[in-house]
C-alpha cells in the first residue's frame, strides 16, 4: 500500500523529540508528528501524549519532495464521515422561532457561545505570546552593547 496524503495508517512511535514525535509507517518508512499535531489541547510535553513504543494511529499531512512525512495525530481521527454536516436552512415557524435560534449555528456578526475552557486556552495564548514579546525585548536590549560617552 503507497502512502498517499490524507490515508490514515498505523504507526509505532520509534523517538521522541522536544519538537514531535517520530513514527515507523507500513513499509519501513519513517514520518513526524509535530507537537501542534499531537492533540488539540495545548503541548508542552510529547511525554504527556505518547510514548516511545505505542501504536498510534496517524493521518499523513504531506510528503515532501525530499521524502520527508508530515503527520498529524490529531487529525486521524477527523474523517470525511464524522465531520459535522451542515443542516439545510430553512425558515423557521413564529412559534418556534425562539427554540430555533437557540439552536442553531450563530449567524453574520453574532458570536458563538464559548466554554470556559477555550476561554481560559485563548488568555493563556495571549498571556504566552506577550510574555515572549517582552523577553525578546528585554534580551535585545540586555545584549546589545554599553557605550559610555566622554564630555
Amino acid at each position: 500500500m503507497a502512502l498517499e496524503i490524507g490515508t490514515v495508517v498505523e504507526g509505532k512511535v520509534t523517538s521522541i523529540a522536544k519538537f514531535g514525535a517520530f513514527v515507523l509507517l507500513p513499509e519501513g518508512k519513517s514520518g513526524l508528528v509535530h507537537i501542534s499535531e499531537i492533540a488539540n489541547a495545548f503541548v508542552s510535553d510529547v511525554h504527556e501524549f505518547v510514548q516511545v513504543g505505542q501504536i498510534v494511529k496517524v493521518r499523513v499531512m504531506n510528503i515532501g519532495a525530499d521524502g520527508k512525512i508530515n503527520l498529524s495525530i490529531k487529525r486521524a481521527e477527523e474523517t470525511a464521515d464524522t465531520a459535522p454536516a451542515r443542516p439545510p436552512r430553512s425558515a423557521p415557524r413564529q412559534e418556534n422561532e425562539g427554540k430555533a435560534r437557540e439552536m442553531s449555528a450563530p449567524r453574520m456578526g453574532e458570536v458563538a457561545p464559548r466554554s470556559e475552557n477555550q476561554e481560559f486556552e485563548d488568555k493563556l495564548k495571549k498571556f504566552m505570546q506577550e510574555s515572549d514579546s517582552r523577553i525578546a525585548d528585554n534580551r535585545l536590549y540586555a545584549d546589545r552593547p554599553r557605550r559610555s560617552r566622554k564630555r
